[in-house]
This record gives C-alpha cells, structure tokens and sequence, in this order.
C-alpha cells in the first residue's frame, strides 16, 4: 500500500487519468459508515426515509444550486447508500488555477517533484495534479461538499450518522449506458435484497 508522510493512505478510487472537472455523465455511489441503516428502510419494494434520509434527498437536489455547472440525472436514496448520476456541462468548467481550492480530505505538498538524475520536472498525471488543486467544479468537490452539507445538518438536529470516507464513481460514456444506469437507479428499491449493499439490518 503507498505511503504518504510515512503514513499509509488507501489509493484513490477515481481513474488517474481523467480530468474530473471534464464535462460528462457519472455515476455516484456514497456508502454509510460501516453500511449502517442512516436512511430508512424498503417497505414492499418502496423506501422508507428516516429524518436523515430525508436530508439526504433534500440537499442532494440543492446541488445545482451550489454548483451552476452540474445538472442532475437518477436519483435515489437506499437504506445505506446513495446513488445519483451527476451532469457535468460545459459552462462552469473552469481549469484556471486561479479558480481551485485545497480539496476537502487530501491536500499534498505543491513542489514540483524533479527526476533525481536530470532534475528535470516529473510530469504527472491528472489525478496527482488534482489532489493538489481540486477545482470547485470537480465531482471531488462537489460530492465532497455534498457529504460535510448532510452530516452537518444531520448533527446540528442531533441525528448519529457518519459516511463511508471514500465514495464510487463510474464515467458514463455512451447513451445506452446512461439508460442501463437510470433504469438501475430508479429500481433499486425494488430490487433491494439483490442489491450488492444488502444488508438484513434495522435502525
């Protein structure tokens, strides 16, 4: 496993060679600390939201509000999870480094690293740039911001929850792709004990 500061860190989940700030389609999925039941419950097929699944759904659709660039797809809350498909469009993009801010859970060193026997500087990839300088626009951020929104409001109304640290994303790169993926979504309730996030658990 890397190390970082002599620490071990756990890789990041989003593909390294993807600007995440590029507009595109993409698949969310953000997971409850150890998949405990925060957000309700499927009853006959329908889900049943407690008080934070409730704010979960709410500031999930204030997304646009926050970030003019991001249109919303699919979306649906589940009794320990979240999935929604997130629209990335070309206006708001922006990639001016005057426009970035320190991502909210990793920040690394902002040296430019240089080969030891040229001392030339090392090119990196996108990903290694954008945990330097994650943009407002990123789906880093903006997931990022959606996550602090929920489980501050949720402990201000002295609700227990935490979410999972890390979150899924799929890119969606083709039509029929993006209807596979809503059809998922919107039946996910139905098709609950199928689910791979399926666990027997209550409240």
């Amino acid at each position: 496993m890397e190390k970082f500061k002599n620490k071990y860190r756990i890789p990041s989940a989003r593909h390294p060679y993807w600007d995440y700030r590029r507009a595109g389609a993409y698949f969310i999925t953000i997971c409850t600390q150890n998949r405990v039941h925060y957000f309700g419950k499927i009853n006959n097929g329908k889900m049943v939201l407690s008080n934070v699944g409730v704010i979960a759904d709410i500031l999930w659709h204030e997304i646009p509000h926050h970030a003019p660039n991001v249109e919303l797809g699919a979306f649906v809350v589940m009794p320990n999870h979240v999935h929604g498909i997130l629209i990335l469009t070309e206006n708001g993009n922006d990639n001016d480094n005057d426009n970035v801010e320190t991502g909210h859970a990793l920040s690394l060193p902002t040296d430019i690293p240089t080969d030891i026997f040229t001392e030339k500087p090392i090119e990196k990839t996108i990903g290694q740039q954008r945990f330097q300088n994650i943009g407002k626009n990123s789906i880093s951020s903006i997931v990022g911001s959606y996550k602090s929104a929920v489980t501050k409001h949720a402990h201000r109304l002295g609700l227990e929850f935490a979410w999972q640290t890390r979150f899924y994303d799929h890119i969606i790169r083709d039509t029929k792709s993006f209807q596979n993926i809503t059809r998922y979504i919107i039946n996910n309730p139905a098709n609950w004990r199928g689910d791979k996030f399926f666990e027997n658990r209550n409240l």
